[in-house]
């Protein structure tokens, strides 16, 4: 955040509203009213992060063994998952980051079987959907929302029919407007993406994160550039954001 933008946002908020949006509030603010059944943990259970770059965050790819730091990438994968491993000592969990960075529904559905079924999960969490609008917009890809949501269906359908007990997470697609990356041409072709990811969740019974509800309850407490570099990928700080949304989920 450079020192303009800095002084533009003190002087559009009061001292009074930053100090009453904590980390923790704005994501209970951002979900309020929506309160979908917590993931129960027990011993011995698998968790799996899916996705694309917000997920990858740098993890490296040869270390593939659970619990690995180097292998469960920079972001919120990591944050959650050490989370995780600190409360539940007694658990025995696994966790693993299976991200690639620039994936698509259907690279995911290319690779599943090694990157998620070989790895038999009990809970999967599958934040995708910012390629298929980003590079569709910029001319890279011609997918759109219907293959979007047509290809994550099929996909699901797949690991539920192998795994029908698995627990889903179902991060929403999310993008923060005005910074580099995006602007007012995503919209409001990208809402479809958001409203596809819903549907899916409601109909895995999945629990769903809406993530864009959460960046923008963020914005209120500092600028947009401080919880993400470019409109998609989350600052630290915004990763630490989605983690505790993400550990919401979950008891």
């Amino acid at each position: 955040m450079n020192t303009s933008d800095r002084r533009s946002f003190l002087r559009n908020v009061s001292l009074g509203s930053l100090a009453a949006i904590s980390l923790p509030n704005i994501v209970s603010a951002a979900t309020a009213g929506a309160k979908p059944a917590k993931i129960q943990l027990k011993k011995d259970y698998t968790i799996l992060f899916q996705g694309d770059s917000i997920t990858d965050v740098g993890r490296k790819r040869d270390a593939d063994a659970a619990n690995n730091g180097a292998a469960l990438g920079g972001g919120y994968a990591f944050l959650a998952a050490s989370e995780l491993l600190w409360q539940h000592p007694d658990k025995n969990l696994s966790i693993y980051n299976r991200g690639i960075s620039g994936n698509k529904v259907y690279q995911l559905a290319e690779r599943w079987d090694a990157d998620c079924i070989n790895l038999k999960p009990n809970v999967l969490s599958i934040l995708i959907g910012v390629n298929d609008y980003w590079h569709k917009h910029n001319g890279k890809y011609d997918g759109s929302s219907k293959v979007y949501r047509d290809d994550y269906d099929k996909l699901l359908d797949r690991t539920k029919q192998k795994f029908p007990d698995l627990q889903l997470i179902i991060g929403e697609p999310f993008a923060v407007k005005g910074v580099k990356a995006v602007d007012d041409t995503w919209y409001p072709e990208f809402n479809e993406y958001r409203a596809a990811a819903k549907e899916i969740a409601d109909k895995y019974k999945a629990s769903f994160i809406p993530y864009q509800a959460i960046f923008d309850k963020a914005v209120q407490s500092a600028p947009a550039s401080y919880w993400t570099g470019d409109g998609v990928h989350p600052s630290l700080a915004g990763a630490r954001l989605m983690a505790q949304a993400w550990l919401d989920c979950v008891k």
